[in-house]
C-alpha cells in the first residue's frame, strides 16, 4: 500500500468505502470534527463516532452509540478518519494496527500529518491519506 495523493486513488476511498470510524468526534456541530462525520452520513456512509467521553455519556449520533476506542468497534471498518492533531496521531497506531480485520485505509483530515505513523500503517498494508478533508474531497470530486 502507499500514500494516497492523486484526485482517482482518493475518489477510490471515496466510493468503495462504507463505514467510517471518526476518532475524535466532536459533539459540538460547529467544529469540523462534527459536521464532516455528519456530512458523510447524510451521503450514505455509516459513522461510528469514537470519543470516551461521549461513550462514557452513553451518546448517540447518526444512529451509533460513541465508543471509548476502536477496540469497542465489533464490525469491519473501512475508513478510520482521524480528527487529532498531528502530534497525538501515533497514540493511536496500536489500536489501527490491532483492528480485526485491519482498515482498508488511514485518513488523516486537512492540516493533519505524521510521516512516521504513515510509513508505519502502509507497512502494514493501509493506505493512507494526510492533510484533507473527506468532506471537501467528497464534494469536489464525487
Amino acid at each position: 500500500m502507499k500514500e494516497l495523493t492523486t484526485p482517482a486513488e482518493i475518489v477510490g476511498v471515496l466510493d468503495r468505502s462504507r463505514v467510517v470510524a471518526v476518532v475524535g468526534f466532536h459533539h459540538d456541530p460547529t467544529k469540523p470534527a462534527h459536521y464532516v462525520p455528519e456530512y458523510l452520513s447524510r451521503q450514505g456512509y455509516t459513522v461510528i463516532p469514537v470519543n470516551p467521553t461521549l461513550a462514557e455519556r452513553g451518546e448517540s449520533y447518526f444512529g451509533r452509540t460513541a465508543v471509548a476506542s476502536l477496540a469497542q468497534i465489533t464490525e469491519p471498518v473501512d475508513v478510520v478518519d482521524v480528527f487529532r492533531r498531528s502530534d497525538r496521531v501515533a497514540e493511536h497506531l496500536d489500536d489501527i494496527l490491532a483492528m480485526r480485520p485491519l482498515p482498508r485505509t488511514v485518513w488523516l483530515q486537512l492540516g493533519i500529518r505524521n510521516d512516521e505513523v504513515t510509513r508505519a500503517l502502509i507497512a502494514q498494508g493501509i493506505e493512507v491519506v494526510q492533510d484533507r478533508c473527506m468532506l471537501a474531497d467528497h464534494r469536489s470530486l464525487m
